[in-house]
Formats: C-alpha cells, structure tokens, sequence
C-alpha cells in the first residue's frame, strides 16, 4: 500500500489522528425515488453527480455556513436518505525504498518462497484469452501507467469501438477518447504515466516472450489504466464507476463493446479506519456493485506491522465478499515486518518484498511495500481466468457474481501454508498459482 516517503522513513497517520476529508463536499445514498428539493438548495447542498451509476450514491456539495458535522447530522435524520459519509481523503500506500533485485517472487525458490507460477506456465500456459476467446482485463487504479513501455504496450487495453482524438464517444459508453482506459481526476481519457502505478502494472502482466525486461504473473493479459490524483473518495468511485460501466456494457453485448474486467488493483486508503463505523459505507457498495458484475478486487492493505482486525483499515478492513486483501510476504518465506494482518480481515500474502519491474521510460527498478504484493493477486485472477474451463467462462457471463466468489474460494482455497501467516490471516497462507490452476481448468 501507498504511503509518502521521506527520506527513505515511512510517515503514517498516528492511530488517535481522524482522517482528513473534503470538507465542502459528501458522499450522499439517496433512497429510490428521491429528487433534489427545495429544501436542500435551502440548506447550500447541491446534488453535483452520481457516482456509481444506478446506485443513488451522489457527490453532494455544501455551500453552506452551517457547521459542517450538524449539516451531516441533520442529512441523516431525513427520511429520503440511506447514508452520508465525508469525502474522505486517501493515502497512496508508498513502497519502501527499492533495492535491486530479480523476479524470486515469480521463479523457482529453493526455499519455496514463490508462488509456483514456472510449474503453472509449464502445465496450463502462459495466460491471455480465455477457452472462450475472450479477453480478461485487470484494471490497474493507480496514480497512472506508462502506456508506451516496450514491455507494457503490447498488453495494454484498447477500447475497439473508439476512435482516438476525434473528441467523440464513438461507442456510447458515456466517455469520450477513452482509448485505453480513464483520467478520474481530469475526466479525459489521457492515462498518466506514473512510477507507481507502472510498477504495479509490470507485476501484474508485463509481456513475456518479446525478448526484452521481465515477464508479469500473466504473459498476456490486458491491462486497463486508471489515472487518480488527489485519492479522495469520490475520485476513486468515479473511478471505479468506469471499470463497473465497461464490465456491465461487456456482459451486456456479450462481449461487443466494453472490456471483460475481472480484477482491480488497489493500493490506497485510509489508515487506520473502521469500515464498520457508518463512516465508509460507500466502499463496500461499489465492491458489492463490481463484485456483481463479476469483478474481485485485489486490495493492499496497510504497509506496517498492525492488526487490521483491532486498528481497523479501509478498503481492506471493509466486508464485501469481493474483496481480496493482501500483505505482503518476503524472499524468506514469512510475512513483512512492516505490513499488516489481520485473522478476519486480512486473505492472504503474497510476495512483496524487493520486487522488481517497469518503471516510467523503458526503466526497471525495486519496489517494496503491500502495494507490490497486491498485482501478484491481481494478475493471478486475470491468468485463472485464462486456463479456466470453458464451463467456468459460460459460468462467469450467465452469473457473474457467483463465478467471481467462486474463484476467490479457489484462491484462497489452495494456499502454500506459511507459520508467519497463521492466524494472521484468513487462509494462513501466499497464493499458489499452479495449485488454483489445477482446480479451475478442471472446473
């Protein structure tokens, strides 16, 4: 997960500090049936737009000088509203400084320390469409990703049915120019390249076999880049609602327009946050709403050595089965020190830990933190998908929702045991590639 780095610490939120929000904006679920009144433009709220489409989940603005707290205080006594949250600010979940290093997380460890992805390329292939031919799409929510990479570009998404530059929607889907994914805080189509973000896409499906750089958990897999910038709440749902839209248009179609989404990554959020408070109910609603759709969402949790469980952290202390979330395990075969846990909150580890991959302008480097951890998850949803039966693919279109929980079963399911994990986790265990393969392909 993303922290700020300062030269070379981590600075984390203290646990007695409150989170920082938006504080002329909220996040506001509307009951069915509510329309904007009189008496919210009496009160300075003004309905901005809808987040999450069909959801009722409204960006509302207060233009008032009543204080901020009765203003959500008295929101919630109306009959018309489900819940209101503060917009709140995210932290991007920094890595620690890198070192140099090779791909141990993806080859054969004396140690075991991998996660068998050699012995799953060997018997089931190296990933990319699936028995249907379609093609599994990891949408990489991040600061940005360098779309131009030599070892990137060939995986990166493209949306068929637009024309770029033409300033058009050309397929209808409600965005314009969004040629290979989405700009949530600019509202464009123009990816950012990001470090980060380019990183995290490396883990999760650099090309493999082009004879240049390294190689992702998936050869090739699709890669759909999503642009943050400030990491507010509202920003993420907007960005969130893009790849929910894209999925939906895709099952829709039967696969015509949109992009078949089987996985987000994400690694941001709040430190130290109890997603049970009422204080973050959006989060678990597009999770819900993605998950439906067929969508898991891999999760990095916080990058220090707390209990989710007691401490709490948002999105991977929230509840939607839809969620996967991830710590970070290192080259000797035990979790970080530095990244969280959790017995009920907390899936599973993966390594995360001197990993290394794309950096901006055709560059590699290190990186070390949960956010690293995550895109192995992320990637490995994407390679399932790929060698899964055609039975599971037929599956996945006609029940999305319930295809997407059964994976995530399969995944945690078919864990290598790690001392370090148990009771610190759900499944006690990292994620074994070859082992979730074996039981999918013959779904």
């Amino acid at each position: 997960m993303r922290r700020i780095l300062s030269l070379g610490m981590l600075f984390t939120v203290s646990a007695l500090a409150a989170p920082k929000f938006n504080h002329n904006k909220l996040i506001v679920k509307f009951k069915e049936g509510f329309k904007a009144n009189k008496e919210m433009r009496t009160l300075g709220l003004e309905l901005k737009e809808e987040l999450v489409d069909g959801s009722n989940i409204h960006l509302v603005e207060n233009n008032s000088i009543m204080n901020f707290e009765s203003q959500i205080d008295y929101l919630k006594t109306l009959a018309e509203v489900e819940y209101v949250q503060k917009d709140h600010l995210l932290k991007r979940r920094s890595p620690n400084d890198p070192e140099i290093g090779k791909l141990w997380s993806l080859f054969e460890q004396d140690n075991n320390a991998d996660i068998d992805t050699v012995k799953a390329w060997s018997a089931y292939g190296t990933g990319g469409s699936d028995a249907q031919g379609g093609e599994p799409v990891v949408a990489v929510v991040d600061g940005g990703v360098d779309l131009t990479h030599d070892d990137l570009k060939d995986n990166v998404w493209v949306n068929s049915g637009e024309i770029a530059g033409n300033g058009k929607d050309d397929d209808g889907n409600g965005y314009v120019d969004d040629i290979n994914g989405w700009n949530a805080y600019m509202d464009n189509g123009n990816v950012d390249s990001d470090r980060h973000g380019t990183h995290v896409a490396g883990i999760v499906g650099a090309r493999g076999d082009n004879g240049k750089g390294i190689v992702g958990v998936n050869w090739k897999t699709k890669i759909m880049g999503i642009s943050l910038f400030d990491f507010s709440t509202s920003e993420v749902l907007r960005a969130y609602n893009y790849v929910l839209k894209q999925k939906q248009l895709w099952l829709e179609t039967n696969g015509a327009k949109g992009a078949n989404v089987v996985a987000t990554n994400s690694s941001f959020g709040v430190d130290r946050a109890d997603c049970s408070s009422g204080e973050y109910p959006a989060w678990n609603d597009i999770y819900n709403k993605m998950g439906e759709a067929g969508i898991l969402s891999a999760a990095a949790t916080i990058n220090a050595g707390v209990d989710v469980d007691q401490i709490g952290d948002v999105p991977t202390g929230c509840s939607s089965p839809y969620l996967v979330t991830v710590t970070n395990t290192t080259i000797e075969n035990k979790k970080s020190d530095f990244a969280g846990y959790g017995a009920t909150s907390i899936d599973i580890g993966a390594p995360g830990t001197d990993i290394y991959s794309t950096l901006p302008d055709n560059s590699y480097g290190n990186m070390t933190g949960t956010s690293m951890a995550t895109p192995h998850v992320a990637g490995m949803i994407a390679y399932l998908h790929s060698v899964a039966s055609s039975s599971f693919v037929s599956d996945h279109k006609s029940n999305p929702g319930q295809a997407a929980l059964e994976l995530k079963r399969i995944i945690m399911e078919n864990v290598d045991a790690l001392p370090t994990l148990k009771g610190k986790t759900v499944t006690g265990g990292r994620i074994n590639v070859f082992n979730s393969a074996e039981e999918i392909s013959s779904y």
